[in-house]
């Protein structure tokens, strides 16, 4: 007999799936009866292959540190003057240093250790020796690190000296839908309450939110199955289940929300009314009461 995922119903003396040595009965079995009520139900239930053990976070935890520090090093060496390059170099030889492999590298054939995005690029903008930063820029660094086969994945923005009242503004939507998201993470609610409450709020502020892209899960992979869009309605979308580990990440642009891949490097992606676009990304886990956040 099979559960709702495919996987063998255990008997209730058999060791849990979890890897935690007890009992099915005392560990595991009321929590996948419920998963599979709530299957039974039709909602949209993540198999429990995507859900984080113990141990599974704090390895995560431990990626998430090095995360974390080079990010960190950005902020305090970026400034006008540097190159793109020179971040991705920060980044890179931080994260070897601490026994890490910075996972966006050759990742589908990307050349670089993270992706940083100038003002219009919305995403996946290539490190170069030819990219200087400029007075009043913004730029997103994202990273993303590999240790002992735990991923961890975040990103910031940074302002490059004294920026524009819009670009300075922009910022504080996205960094404001980031916290609108945590804030409707409720354990057992669903994907799409955060969906609506990054897209409604940004909406009202005059912005909009990107479709293509969006946040995922991510743990034992790079990217992981469910697809995390920022635009959508609540009470949608897969149930928010204890071990569940993904990112928040909404794209805000400051003008329409549509996008431009033209770009021959296969990989940048600019706004497509040329306005300019900002994101903000934080790593996270569903727990019973709420949500613990891994990397920011």
């Amino acid at each position: 007999m099979s559960m709702y995922d495919g996987e063998p119903q255990l008997g209730r003396n058999d060791v849990c799936w979890c890897g935690s040595g007890k009992k099915y009965k005392k560990c595991h079995l009321a929590f996948d009866s419920h998963l599979q009520e709530l299957w039974d139900q039709g909602e949209d239930v993540l198999p429990r292959a995507l859900l984080k053990s113990p141990a599974d976070i704090e390895g995560i935890k431990r990626s998430a540190e090095v995360n974390k520090a080079a990010l960190d090093l950005v902020g305090e060496k970026i400034c006008v003057g540097c190159t793109t390059a020179d971040i991705d170099r920060w980044v890179h030889d931080l994260t070897v240093s601490r026994g890490a492999v910075p996972a966006p590298l050759h990742y589908q054939g990307f050349p670089k250790s993270c992706c940083t995005s100038v003002n219009g690029v919305v995403c996946h903008g290539i490190p170069s020796d030819d990219e200087v930063l400029h007075e009043g820029d913004i730029i997103n660094v994202d990273c993303s690190t590999i240790l002992d086969g735990y991923f961890s994945d975040s990103s910031r923005m940074f302002a490059i000296g004294e920026i524009s009242a819009e670009r300075s503004r922009l910022i504080e939507v996205t960094e404001e839908s980031v916290r609108r998201g945590l804030a409707a993470v409720k354990p057992w609610g669903h994907l799409g309450d955060i969906a609506h409450a990054v897209q409604t709020y940004v909406e009202a502020s005059g912005m909009s939110v990107v479709r293509e892209f969006g946040g995922h899960g991510i743990g034992l992979e790079f990217h992981e199955d469910p697809f995390v869009s920022f635009v959508g309605a609540a009470g949608t979308g897969p149930v928010l289940t204890p071990g569940f580990c993904f990112t928040i990440e909404p794209m805000v642009n400051a003008g329409e929300h549509h996008i431009d891949t033209s770009d021959p490097n296969g990989w940048t992606v600019r706004t497509k009314d040329g306005s300019d676009s900002a994101q903000r990304e934080v790593q996270l886990v569903i727990t019973e009461d709420g949500y613990e956040k891994l990397s920011w």
